[in-house]
């Protein structure tokens, strides 16, 4: 049985982007004429089928990418990253074309699962969901035919798209750093059953721990939310390691202002490090050693996914991971022993 030709295989061909193939097909703007003349040739070339429910559906789109947010994260000063993530994904469609609708699900019609308007009343071709959310409600979210991705958090691997930042190999970097420095009893701050980001974050902690022959101290696991996901106040351990990481910056930055008021200095007696690179990483003091998120290429791939599967029905990327980078500053000291 002969190979279905994909818009893949004709991007490989040719050598451009699948995007571009999708635009050339569907003879939308930004391909020149002759990129988009060797695509149409290589199509018909190779034998591609042509989608014409598809390709019918194209004239009716709304141009419109729908991103949803849970006001869990726009609560006041919680808001800074997730802003960031929304600018970033407004910019990346705007040379496709697309705009963006934001809609902020509260917490109550999460749990209620009450489908959000900019769904319901058909005004957007995609959505993309900005930050974890509810399991029930991301079930009902997939009962209505549109093009769905996860952004900065996993769903279902095997059948949900995701554009994700390497968590785990961020925090295992800061863990191995943290043992680098001469630090061997080392802690994490964090609620692990609050969120997939913050459970994959620890499970780097413990790859680290583990791999020194280590294991993870249960009196050195810190929670820093409660059951509603709000911040609480960070219970300290009477026996204090000396170094921390935090599952965030946010949370870094909390954390120091609590050492600091109980008497503990940072780097001196303390050493702590954070995750994301975003502001509260530099408006720290000491400023915040962290791992950087690369917004830019999460929201760039992000971009190209909703769009490729808004032109593409059958299209499908999985969970894909974007790397980040090491950022030393000086909230990590040399341990001697």
């Amino acid at each position: 049985m002969a190979k279905t030709v994909t818009m893949k295989d004709i991007a490989d061909n040719v050598g451009v982007s699948t995007v571009t193939v999708s635009n050339a097909l569907t003879d939308k703007g930004g391909v020149s004429d002759e990129i988009r003349e060797k695509i149409k040739s290589a199509a018909d070339r190779m034998g591609y089928t042509y989608n014409t429910s598809s390709k019918s559906m194209f004239a009716n789109l709304n141009y419109t990418i729908g991103v949803i947010l849970s006001r869990r994260f726009v609560k006041e000063d919680t808001d800074a990253f997730y802003t960031k993530l929304h600018q970033n994904i407004v910019q990346k469609l705007i040379p496709y074309n697309f705009f963006t609708q934001l809609e902020i699900v509260e917490m109550e019609e999460e749990k209620a699962e009450k489908a959000p308007n900019l769904i319901t009343t058909n005004r957007v071709d995609g959505v993309i969901v900005l930050g974890q959310m509810e399991k029930e409600y991301l079930k009902m979210l997939k009962t209505y035919s549109i093009p769905l991705l996860y952004f900065d958090f996993e769903g279902d691997v095997t059948v949900d798209d995701s554009i994700n930042g390497d968590g785990m190999h961020g925090v295992y970097e800061l863990t191995n750093y943290l043992f680098d420095m001469g630090h061997k009893n080392i802690g994490f701050v964090g609620s692990v059953t609050q969120t997939v980001n913050i459970l994959e974050r620890y499970l780097g902690y413990c790859k680290a721990v583990l791999e020194k022959g280590l294991f993870p101290q249960k009196e050195w696991l810190l929670e820093d939310r409660d059951a509603n996901g709000e911040f609480c106040d960070i219970k300290l351990p009477v026996d204090m390691p000396t170094a921390f990481v935090c599952n965030c910056d946010q949370v870094a930055y909390l954390f120091v202002n609590k050492l600091q008021s109980e008497g503990y200095k940072v780097p001196g007696d303390i050493s702590v490090v954070g995750y994301d690179n975003y502001i509260y990483s530099t408006i720290c003091q000491p400023q915040l050693t962290t791992y950087a998120v690369d917004v830019n290429a999460m929201a760039t791939a992000a971009a190209e996914t909703i769009i490729m599967k808004i032109k593409n029905e059958d299209y499908m990327t999985g969970a894909r991971t974007i790397r980040g980078n090491m950022i030393i500053r000086q909230s990590v000291a040399k341990h001697e022993l």
